[in-house]
């Protein structure tokens, strides 16, 4: 398998756990809902570090983690444009390091739901829904970074 193949097939995978059809109705369902969405986040991370490998191939970097790539100084273009997209807050990128954080933390990543009646603790909208985003606009940007990429 090619880099931008193995790129590819985490994506897709992300995107078959984040619309997963509900399951039957049990006691589980809360937490099966919030491994769906920690487990495509996971496979969202491992995307990211393929990518950061497929597009830094010609850079013979040592490593591909997305935290060292991300925070280093690597005169590489397409980190640069991914490191000015990871320090704007609204963006995909910097959202999804957000909540890949929250995923390596205690807490982990997945909001519980309010049980009927009760005000939820956390706002916003679901981490489905988010990640989904995040992966719609990875996704759009893919072609960019290989077309810049493969000019090396």
């Amino acid at each position: 398998m090619t880099p931008a193949g193995r790129t590819n097939q985490l994506l897709y995978q992300a995107e078959l756990l984040l619309t997963q059809p509900p399951a039957e109705v049990d006691e589980h369902e809360e937490a099966r809902r919030r491994a769906l969405e920690e487990g495509a986040l996971a496979t969202l991370e491992l995307a990211l570090n393929s990518l950061l490998r497929e597009v830094t191939e010609h850079a013979r970097l040592e490593h591909h983690d997305w935290r060292e790539l991300l925070d280093g100084d690597e005169p590489v273009a397409e980190l640069t444009q991914l490191r000015a997209l990871a320090e704007r807050p609204e963006s995909w990128l910097a959202v999804l390091l957000v909540r890949l954080e929250a995923l390596h933390g205690v807490e982990g990543a997945a909001r519980r739901e309010a049980a009927g009646g009760l005000i939820a603790a956390s706002a916003g909208e679901p981490l489905a829904r988010e990640l989904a985003g995040c992966l719609k606009e990875f996704k759009a940007l893919l072609p960019a970074l290989r077309e810049t990429s493969q000019e090396w």
